[in-house]
């Protein structure tokens, strides 16, 4: 997770259902990182999550292990916790992957990355890690630690990035790593 990025493409959203990478990830770099900026959800609490399509696929649906820790601290100074929430998890799920949940308050977001290592390989599963912050429904900031594999030996081509009910606004970028 050290090198040189060279931005390969970006897309803003703006009172998106979703936002989808269709080109660029390929066999050009051994590991791809996606930034979130300033994502904003049109509805209070929810998840912005994302899932990959391998090379020919459609559906947005591989299968996905994955597990989900996060700290938490609110502004009340009342609740400061590390959890492992269970919630976040999939064992061999085909749904989009929670990589956190946000407040629609005005000043309220989500930022982060997302790490996507060997897509182009077709002899091992393709692993993921992000970290992300964001603010919830109760004005505390959450820290989150996720991390999984996708478990397709094809190459992943493309992926998507989704709010859980709404649209949202944001700005997400696209970088190889050399």
């Amino acid at each position: 997770m050290s090198g040189k990025l060279t931005l390969i493409s970006s897309a803003t959203a703006s009172g998106s259902a979703n936002v989808s990478f269709t080109s660029g990830i390929d066999s050009t770099y051994d590991e791809y990182v996606f930034y979130f900026v300033d994502v904003h959800p049109s509805t209070d609490n929810q998840r912005f999550e994302f899932q990959v399509n391998a090379s020919g696929q459609t559906g947005y649906n591989e299968v996905i292990t994955s597990t989900f820790f996060y700290a938490r601290h609110d502004e009340a100074d009342s609740i400061a916790q590390l959890t492992y929430y269970t919630g976040g998890d999939q064992a061999q799920g085909t749904s989009y992957q929670n990589l956190g949940w946000v407040s629609n308050d005005a000043d309220h977001s989500l930022v982060g990355e997302l790490h996507l290592f060997s897509p182009s390989s077709t002899t091992y599963v393709k692993h993921f890690l992000s970290r992300t912050t964001w603010n919830n429904d109760t004005d505390g900031l959450m820290d989150g630690y996720i991390s999984g594999y996708i478990n397709v030996t094809a190459a992943i081509t493309e992926i998507d990035f989704k709010i859980q009910a709404g649209t949202f606004d944001g700005n997400i970028y696209l970088f190889g790593v050399s």
